[in-house]
């Protein structure tokens, strides 16, 4: 597939999820493959408002994150994320979106280093058509240094990794084409709010037992 098509592809899936406000104050970075040998792909630009479709929303870099032809453009600050991810897996596309539900899920269990979801319908969405299917994404630090950060994501990816959560920043997901890489982050942002739905109703209703019996105590 040539680069504009697939410059095409990208520029949808971004206005999709910016119709979602998931790129708030132009946080979050897209990029998607345009070959293998040489690797080269398409990635966001640094500081663009992603709501707006422009003729410069992307740039080519190679497999290092460098521009791969002449431009003025910056590709993202954490384009090097994106290159581990297509150093490491057999990615086609790759997303970064920062939502206050993957920020809360981060803090939750930042301790544990990640978070498994079992017996949820969605993760069906991964190809796990099991009935006691389960899927892990790994938690890794938020360090100020890129490199460190982009080193730190590539260290917990696994063959059946799907997506990486950084602690109060934000998630990195992928997929072999745009569609299951945006087919992967529907599905973990809804199992991330359905979990902290489900934990706020269990805290409601513990308070209001409890106070229920404050009151039958008195």
């Amino acid at each position: 597939m040539t680069k504009e098509l697939r410059w095409s592809e990208l520029a949808d899936v971004k206005d999709e999820l910016a119709a979602r406000d998931w790129f708030p104050g132009t946080s979050g970075n897209l990029s998607i493959k345009v070959s293998n040998e040489p690797v080269t792909f398409l990635v966001s630009a640094s500081g663009k408002d992603k709501r707006k479709r422009t003729e410069e929303d992307f740039l080519l870099v190679d497999e290092f994150g460098l521009p791969a032809e002449e431009t003025a453009l910056k590709p993202s600050a954490e384009t090097d994320i994106h290159c581990e991810v297509y150093r490491y897996t057999d990615a086609g596309c790759c997303l970064h979106v920062h939502t206050i539900d993957n920020n809360i899920i981060s803090e939750m269990y930042a301790s544990e280093g990640s978070i498994t979801f079992r017996g949820q319908e969605l993760i069906k969405a991964f190809g796990i058509w099991e009935e006691d299917g389960e899927i892990t994404v790994p938690i890794v630090e938020n360090y100020a240094d890129l490199k460190r950060l982009a080193e730190a994501t590539a260290s917990v990816i696994q063959p059946e990794t799907k997506a990486v959560l950084i602690r109060n920043h934000g998630i990195t997901v992928w997929g072999k084409n745009a569609f299951e890489a945006k087919k992967h982050l529907e599905a973990f942002e809804f199992l991330f709010s359905y979990h902290i739905k489900l934990k706020s109703l269990n805290l409601f209703q513990s308070v209001k037992k409890f106070s229920a019996k404050k009151i039958i105590n008195f």
